[in-house]
């Protein structure tokens, strides 16, 4: 999409190394409003490095970094960073298990982890508005300790949602889902998409089976440098997945949803 607007997110020729060694590798990456990525790729491909530097929490060795019109290593990127959400099974060790769902909820506006106090009756009104939203509206009182993965990942979804970002990140967000808690996240995940004035969404997985209709664009990633990005019907080939992985791959499509064989003709 070309609009006269600036993008949200801008990346030009990001080189990030670790003892002599590319991570990332002149990845360039552009990210209009309104537009749903996915980031794909085999393990070890630069993925979770790529989103630690949009975080902040890795340095980049060169390139340059504009999002929401504001240049890396030129603005306080903390302050930035209130404005990304992250929905990661990374973050369910650091909630006590103790905690009502409520309470975590809040923690994501306050930018915190392990709840600090009570919440406002203001705060726990709009923690309610995110649970319904995220389909979790009977879990507020619940403890984190005993909720399901399923119910935790609503939790975490309505916990990014609360701060208002721009831009929300689900790292591998079905990653210990059984098949049907799987399906109503992603049924969930593809209504966040589509509600106008929304968050961009960027979904990190390994799986083409869990991209579903409302994500428009594609980030391939291979050794650290990009194999592929755009549209998704550009990107989201048997010829580039298989280029992407490593593996001869096919792929067949049905009702808006991918499924990939490995081994099969490209």
């Amino acid at each position: 999409m070309k609009t006269g607007c600036e993008p949200l997110l801008q990346i030009d020729g990001l080189l990030v190394r670790r003892d002599d060694v590319a991570v990332l590798d002149g990845v360039d990456w552009r990210v209009e409003r309104g537009q749903h990525w996915v980031l794909l790729g085999p393990n070890g491909c630069g993925k979770t490095s790529l989103l630690r530097v949009l975080l902040g929490y890795l340095t980049p060795t060169a390139g340059r970094i504009r999002l929401l019109g504001r240049e890396y290593g030129k603005t306080d990127w903390r302050d930035l960073r209130s404005q990304i959400g992250i929905v990661s099974s990374a973050l369910q060790a650091s909630v006590p298990p103790d905690e009502p769902a409520l309470c975590t909820v809040v923690s994501g506006e306050r930018a915190q982890l392990d709840l600090w106090g009570e919440p406002t009756a203001a705060e726990a009104r709009r923690a309610r508005t995110q649970l319904r939203r995220a389909g979790a509206a009977g879990l507020e009182r619940r403890a984190w300790g005993v909720l399901s993965q399923g119910e935790r990942q609503r939790v975490l979804i309505a916990r990014a949602l609360l701060a208002r970002p721009k831009l929300l990140i689900l790292d591998e967000p079905c990653a210990g889902l059984d098949p049907v808690a799987r399906e109503e996240f992603l049924t969930r995940m593809e209504a966040l998409a589509r509600e106008p004035r929304g968050s961009v969404l960027v979904l990190v997985t390994h799986h083409v089976e869990e991209i579903t209709p409302a994500f428009s664009h594609t980030l391939l990633l291979r050794g650290g440098r990009v194999a592929g990005a755009g549209p998704r019907d550009e990107t989201l080939t048997a010829a580039r997945l298989a280029e992407t992985f490593g593996a001869a791959v096919s792929l067949t499509r049905r009702d808006g949803r991918l499924a990939l064989r490995v081994g099969g003709g490209a």
